[in-house]
């Protein structure tokens, strides 16, 4: 009896999305209302934020599905500031604390972006030039810009489920 061998590639690890970065100095909150506003969709928080480094590293994330289209969009952010108190033991009469902010990036290779709009679907050259000029009109975004996916070295961090 013959033995057949299927050898799946990567193909179901790879799904298409569109990563749009955002430079913008906006809260979460406010921006998600304002791309609501300026592309109609329904962004809305979600109930726990992405967790990295077992709960001390979280980012903010605002999602919608559309199921008349199949589309699930995200808008993430790309920076976490945590603060940590260091006690600093001089052998002098006063022990200080100081505090340290440490910042971390969703997306280490993009640390100038503040916010990520990724969309699980593939669009059109048109549809995403209508999206990015959406965003652009926006008067508080300084810019946004679409980024290659595949040049990413992180790309794991944007598996959100």
């Amino acid at each position: 009896m013959a033995v057949h061998k299927f050898i799946l590639d990567d193909t179901f690890d790879e799904t298409l999305y569109t990563l749009i970065g955002i430079h913008c100095s906006l809260e979460d909150y406010r921006l998600a209302y304002l791309i609501n506003q300026y592309l109609g969709i329904t962004l809305t928080r979600k109930s726990s934020d992405l967790d990295f480094n077992k709960g001390q590293v979280s980012y903010s994330i605002y999602e919608w599905e559309d199921h008349n289209q199949l589309i699930t969009w995200n808008l993430v952010s790309n920076i976490c500031k945590t603060q940590e108190l260091k006690i600093r033991n001089y052998s002098s009469l006063f022990d200080t604390q100081e505090k340290i902010t440490k910042t971390f990036h969703l997306l280490p290779e993009h640390k100038t972006v503040n916010y990520f709009l990724k969309i699980e679907s593939e669009f059109s050259f048109k549809k995403e030039k209508y999206i990015l000029d959406s965003i652009l009109k926006i008067p508080q975004v300084v810019t946004a810009y679409s980024i290659d996916s595949g040049q990413l070295k992180s790309k794991d961090n944007l598996i959100f489920k």
